[in-house]
């Protein structure tokens, strides 16, 4: 059995959080569904999309794990983003949380070092 997941970010101002996002994900959408959406393909069947819907705009919270944190969290500081917050759980896994110009947030976890 495949799943995909698209997980949306409502957002206000469509052309400035999707530049916000190609710096964070660190390229252009992977397809346009419309002229209000632009989806990045993060995995395979994993997508985030935004979408231009002000009445909901800051309140998406989503975490991607994933298995390269150091070296990913490295490449977003090199495109000129930086955490607004980081921490470490009491199991050792680690988090990075950004938040775009709505106030959205989209974590990157890692494991133990």
């Amino acid at each position: 059995m495949t799943v995909d997941l698209f997980a949306g970010i409502p957002v206000r101002d469509y052309a400035a959080a999707a530049a916000w996002y190609e710096r964070l994900l660190g390229a252009p959408p992977s397809f346009l569904p419309n002229d209000t959406e632009a989806v990045w393909e993060l995995a395979e069947h994993r997508y985030v999309f935004i979408e231009v819907r002000p009445d909901h705009a800051g309140h998406a919270m989503h975490t991607v794990f994933v298995s390269d944190f150091d070296a990913r969290i490295a490449q977003i500081a090199e495109r000129g983003l930086e955490p607004a917050g980081r921490e470490t759980y009491d199991n050792g896994v680690r988090k990075a949380t950004f938040r775009d110009p709505d106030g959205n947030e989209i974590g990157f976890g890692g494991e133990p070092v």
